[in-house]
């Protein structure tokens, strides 16, 4: 049974239609603009838009919705991941709900949480067990959820993004410790992985959508010129003058700061095993110039998700492979 993975981004929705399993065939790939721009509704107009639109979506590719994986945008979710003394599941289950409240910025009668055991020591071992926590407000999936129960989606899959990510990379037991960095049009999202266990995770809400709006307020030109000159020109300084690299660097080189945060903060709590690699995937990776400078900048291997060399069938040639990334990751997810 083919299942359907949707990626609602503030700028463009994704979805791909696969036979899921870990190596998807592919069946078809759509990529739409989200006249909304908003990746959760906040309110009933908004949540008709959107419907409208996914429903859209939908029916004019003639879509199945039997198995729809869907990935809750970061900016709406608290991840963090713990150390707790190693605890049975009874025992992790009752001790969940206090350290979410240490943890998680929710209240508890508003938040909707989940976990998963990360990792668990050996009976002889003396370290603590490892515990991803995620929390939404429950309005908020309410909502989200209720917007495809209303137009007769009953949803199989729904996970946050960046669990979809580090499942597409497919980062092996013997690959180094690696940081993927998720660079979409609202926040970029970080995480680590060493030795195949996901040990950092942290959102920052500065996505390209705010380099669009530099250059429309550095170089005076409107919204829609500004996103054609992001995407033609980017950081290649032997375009329109260099202008465009200009505005856009003090954005850029923020971003790199918060990559090198991110790289020393983990290096300073595990001094054997420092990041080694980067990952970049999400639309915005896709910045003419853009790899190349944050490999200059890090002096690291830096790599850009490939995710379709992990599936069969055929992908458009113009869709923006690393932009699908959560897409796979959903398809990729075993039931």
């Amino acid at each position: 049974m083919p299942a359907l993975a949707i990626d609602i981004g503030t700028y463009t929705i994704k979805a791909i239609q696969a036979d899921g399993g870990k190596k998807p065939r592919i069946r078809r790939v759509i990529e739409v603009f989200n006249s909304t721009g908003l990746a959760v509704p906040t309110d009933d107009a908004v949540q008709e838009k959107l419907k409208s639109i996914l429903k859209a979506v939908i029916e004019n590719n003639k879509f199945t919705i039997d198995d729809v994986r869907l990935a809750l945008p970061e900016t709406v979710v608290s991840t963090k991941v713990i150390e707790v003394l190693p605890l049975t599941d009874a025992e992790l289950a009752s001790a969940i709900g206090w350290q979410a409240e240490r943890h998680i910025p929710i209240p508890p009668e508003e938040l909707s949480l989940e976990y998963q055991v990360l990792y668990r020591p050996g009976k002889d071992e003396k370290t603590p067990m490892k515990v991803l926590l995620v929390g939404v407000r429950k309005s908020i999936i309410e909502r989200y959820v209720g917007m495809f129960h209303q137009i007769g989606v009953e949803p199989t899959v729904v996970e946050t993004q960046i669990l979809s990510v580090i499942r597409a990379l497919q980062i092996g037991a013997e690959d180094p410790p690696t940081l993927s960095v998720h660079f979409g049009a609202s926040s970029i999202i970080m995480a680590i992985v060493d030795h195949q266990q996901l040990k950092f995770v942290v959102n920052q809400m500065m996505g390209s959508q705010i380099l669009t709006k530099t250059l429309e307020k550095t170089v005076n030109i409107d919204a829609s010129q500004a996103e054609q000159y992001k995407r033609a020109y980017g950081l290649d300084p032997a375009q329109f003058e260099g202008k465009i690299k200009a505005a856009l660097l003090p954005q850029i080189n923020e971003l790199v700061a918060q990559i090198k945060k991110a790289v020393q903060f983990y290096g300073s709590q595990v001094t054997q095993n420092v990041v080694k690699r980067i990952v970049l995937s999400g639309g915005a990776c896709q910045l003419p110039g853009f790899v190349q400078y944050v490999t200059e900048q890090l002096s690291m291997e830096v790599l850009v998700s490939s995710p379709f060399s992990a599936t069969e069938g055929t992908v458009p040639e113009n869709i923006n492979h690393p932009g699908m990334t959560v897409c796979v990751g959903l398809l990729m997810r075993e039931s």
